[in-house]
């Protein structure tokens, strides 16, 4: 037989809390309700009515059951009286049979060395981290199919929603680019001016904002601004999509998730994040050439003709090239969150605070790969 999902519903009203109980109460569908419950038990005001329905309940082993009493007495316990629905049949029998035979409780097991705890945090946190990479990869190969999807049927590239995403990810984040571009023209140049100013070299200070700008600042920069804004909203939306069960019913219509809301996202991501490193490498640029004007006096034509000399085309495509890998990266960590999402709301914030992690620390590791190689390759 086929486990259904544990699952666990509350509502509250003025003089009740009510729960909701469904699916198959079994020991490998336990966890995710065991932890609901431990986080509601303190929430539950005191002397507050508590009426448990478990007639949606489709099939108890005595694991589930027990986990059902031991919480009705946590709940007396705490002074909330409790009312169980649907204690009937072969339920009320094993409710019954494990109530009659209940002994009394252990003394709580001995507590854990220090040490052997540390080893078993940093085992699980292991565990959980080669799982969250198998999923990862899993996740790249689902998109890995869908994408041939569209190149064998051109047809199906949902051209609209391309463009929405671009414009959502690229024509309103504008603004804060080019807040953020400018205000690192300018600390770059205040941070460089002044040192090289001692030195009587103040002119490089052109080279120095000029090849920083573009090879690095601009393009990391803008990356985690964008990792910020589209990344978290990504997982935000597939997460409530998720909630809402909107993407299981697009699988029961037929529509394969990946196609209709993942790649339309990665690409549309692809496309804008190089447009705004270009914006980005103007304004940062600009905004050195503010400082320059009013620290050391550079003219802005003095400051754009020594530019055009110091300045190498090669460093500028170095910057625009690694907009595409950054954006893969964003935009697939923002979305293979959101598919993450379980059916409480909590879930949603707990993700979409880890995607946004997830992507700066990608991003940070492949640009300082970026420049390992390139170095190597003396470009």
């Amino acid at each position: 037989m086929d486990l259904q999902t544990a699952t666990l519903e509350t509502t509250r009203t003025d003089t009740a809390l009510r729960l909701q109980s469904s699916g198959d109460w079994t020991i490998p569908t336990l966890p995710n309700v065991e932890h609901q419950l431990k986080r509601l038990l303190p929430l539950a005001d005191r002397g507050k009515k508590v009426i448990w329905d478990i007639s949606k309940v489709r099939r108890f082993d005595s694991a589930g059951m027990m986990l059902v009493i031991e919480f009705e007495d946590r709940f007396k316990k705490r002074g909330n009286p409790l009312q169980l629905l649907g204690l009937e049949g072969e339920h009320l029998r094993i409710y019954t049979l494990l109530r009659n035979n209940l002994k009394e409780k252990l003394p709580p097991p001995s507590k854990t060395p220090l040490l052997i705890e540390l080893f078993e945090q940093t085992g699980r946190s292991v565990t959980r981290l080669i799982s969250d990479i198998l999923a990862f990869f899993a996740f790249v190969g689902a998109i890995t199919i869908q994408l041939f999807y569209y190149i064998r049927h051109p047809s199906s590239i949902r051209y609209k929603a391309i463009i929405k995403q671009i414009y959502a990810s690229a024509i309103s984040a504008l603004g804060i680019i080019a807040l953020t571009s400018f205000l690192i023209g300018v600390v770059v140049a205040y941070q460089s001016g002044v040192q090289l100013e001692r030195f009587g070299a103040g002119i490089f200070i052109i080279d120095m904002i000029g090849i920083s700008i573009t090879r690095e600042l601009a393009p990391l920069i803008t990356a985690i601004v964008v990792a910020g804004r589209s990344g978290s909203s990504y997982t935000a939306q597939l997460g409530v999509m998720k909630l809402t069960e909107e993407i299981d019913a697009m699988k029961t219509m037929g529509f394969e998730p990946f196609r209709f809301l993942v790649l339309p996202r990665i690409i549309a991501l692809m496309i804008s994040l190089p447009l705004l490193i270009f914006f980005a490498d103007i304004v940062g640029i600009f905004g050195g050439m503010v400082v320059a004007d009013a620290q050391l006096h550079i003219t802005y034509s003095s400051f754009v003709d020594h530019l055009q000399n110091a300045l190498d085309v090669k460093h500028y495509w170095v910057g625009i090239i690694k907009g595409p890998f950054f954006a893969w990266l964003i935009a697939a960590v923002g979305c293979f969150r959101g598919l993450q999402v379980t059916r409480d709301t909590e879930s949603i914030g707990r993700y979409t605070t880890i995607s946004v992690v997830n992507a700066i620390f990608l991003v940070i590791a492949c640009d300082a790969l970026f420049s390992i190689v390139l170095t190597e390759l003396d470009i």
